[in-house]
């Protein structure tokens, strides 16, 4: 299974993704480009920026609206 194959069927589970998370669970460096690459195929992808409370960085969550999801798992039926 590729990369964007693992990392849609994560978001299609209801659960966000983070570039670390992609890395640990998925050995994704490039989380940024593979959501392009499924943004580009057609799925609704939304970024969330997110402050990590205890640096005061800013880091990219990604997560696909529930109507999206419905309607993929509607046309995979």
């Amino acid at each position: 299974m590729s990369q964007c194959e693992m990392i849609l069927h994560h978001l299609l589970d209801g659960k966000s993704i983070s570039a670390i998370e992609a890395l640990n669970d998925f050995g994704c460096f490039r989380l940024a480009a593979r959501i392009d690459e499924l943004r580009n195929d057609g799925y609704d992808i939304r970024t969330e920026m997110v402050e990590n409370k205890a640096t005061g960085k800013r880091f990219a969550r990604y997560w696909m609206p529930k109507d999206e999801i419905e309607r993929i798992k509607d046309v995979a039926a």
